[in-house]
């Protein structure tokens, strides 16, 4: 009636199951994990280090973590946008969290990358792909009372930033 319970059948000598660990000898695994370990541990180092999180913030003493942003900073502190615009006002876009966030990533990889490779212009341009998102915050802002001299619909729309640059950095 009841058959009882068997144990499955032994492999055959000249039939072995494949595990991920038959792949490769232990010394590559073990050489691959601490390659991975020593990464992930240098880009902890380097994010505490650089105070990654407060790049999550919209606190603008995060921007002036590295020392070439102290000019920036300080114009804005002395600009006439201080009381009703912080950094990522203008320089994130606005239109969704994941955007900003996105741009927020590219910059600060950008920016890392730069300011630990020494490879950046002083004092700092602003990119076109930057700019343009400036630009848009402006309107943002200010497209009310600029829709008649603005352009929007043109093939050249105005731009602010050709004669107000440095508005938002007290220049």
């Amino acid at each position: 009636m009841d058959e009882p319970i068997r144990a499955p059948d032994p492999p055959s000598p000249g039939r072995r199951r494949a595990t991920l660990l038959s792949f490769a000898p232990l010394g590559i695994w073990l050489a691959l994990a601490g390659l991975l370990g020593g990464i992930a541990g240098l880009g902890g180092f380097t994010f505490n280090y650089a105070n990654g999180l407060s790049y999550l913030s919209n606190d603008p003493k995060a921007c002036v973590n590295c020392h070439v942003m102290r000019d920036v900073y300080d114009g804005w502190n002395r600009g006439s946008h201080k009381h009703v615009a912080v950094c990522n006002d203008c320089h994130v876009p606005h239109d969704s969290i994941i955007s900003k966030y996105a741009v927020k990533a590219l910059n600060g990889f950008r920016h890392s990358y730069a300011f630990t490779t020494g490879d950046f212009p002083e004092p700092i341009r602003i990119l076109p792909f930057d700019r343009n998102i400036t630009e848009h915050a402006c309107l943002s802002c200010h497209g009310d009372l600029v829709a008649e001299i603005s352009h929007a619909d043109s093939a050249t729309p105005t731009d602010c930033l050709t004669c107000h640059a440095g508005v938002g950095h007290g220049k």
